[in-house]
């Protein structure tokens, strides 16, 4: 087939959609699949390609627009909200913490309902797919408030290479402070299993009463107040990057 004027500037619909911040190229493949997307009206399918700047794309009937400027923030999580965008039961969501930062952006991985701390967001949709992919063991750093035995449970903790039978990466546990029957403790896990660290206290025999990620990729929560985000510095967005590569 000839090349026409401007093909040199065509490309993948579903990576379009991914550099927009929209979705994933994996989600982005299936909505077309779906017949949510289109391409000057016409139904998209995987793989077709298109010049942003001439074709007409729309997704759900909304043209998919976009500067590309890529937006990279943390944001210290309160407890009580989900991470997600749109909750269908009206629970508050993360998206609602992060909307006045200008663009849309999306959650890298997930912090439960009950536990707070550091959130990563970004509408740059290819690195938060390499991000949450399995394959990268990121080292995510946990403070972590207890109740029960901790004395005897820090050692199981520490040595546990099993969850409810299934395999997990061993994590390095420590006390960082007792308070009487409870203790604070700091752990660094290298997966994200559901629930992974309150499984693991329950399996210890522990209760966990307040769980705060305070660090991952390298990246720290600092002194950031609850309920509020910040931009990454440039060195923290390269931190960011080179992570995703190891």
């Amino acid at each position: 087939m000839d090349l026409k004027a401007g093909d040199a500037v065509r490309q993948r619909v579903q990576k379009l959609m991914a550099q927009a911040g929209l979705c994933s190229r994996r989600t982005a493949e299936q909505w077309m699949l779906d017949g949510r997307v289109t391409v000057n009206g016409l139904p998209a399918r995987p793989g077709e390609q298109a010049d942003p700047e001439c074709d007409c794309i729309e997704v759900d009937g909304k043209p998919l627009t976009g500067d590309g400027e890529k937006v990279y923030l943390m944001l210290n999580k309160p407890r009580g909200y989900v991470t997600t965008l749109k909750d269908e039961l009206g629970r508050r969501t993360v998206a609602d913490l992060v909307a006045d930062c200008g663009k849309r952006v999306f959650p890298v991985g997930r912090l439960d309902k009950d536990s707070e701390g550091l959130l990563l967001f970004t509408n740059d949709g290819d690195l938060m797919q390499r991000l949450i992919h399995p394959k990268f063991e990121v080292s995510k750093l946990y403070r972590v408030t207890v109740q029960g035995d901790w004395r005897r449970g820090i050692p199981q903790l520490q040595t546990m290479d099993t969850l409810e039978g299934e395999p997990i990466a061993p994590a390095q546990v420590e006390l960082d402070r007792e308070m009487g029957e409870s203790a604070v403790l700091l752990i660094t896990i290298h997966q994200g299993k559901n629930r992974q660290i309150r499984r693991m206290c329950r399996q210890a025999g522990l209760t966990v009463t307040r769980l705060e990620r305070i660090a991952e990729h390298g990246i720290y929560l600092a002194d950031l107040p609850c309920g509020k985000w910040r931009a990454l510095t440039e060195e923290e967005r390269m931190r960011l990057k080179e992570s995703e590569k190891k």
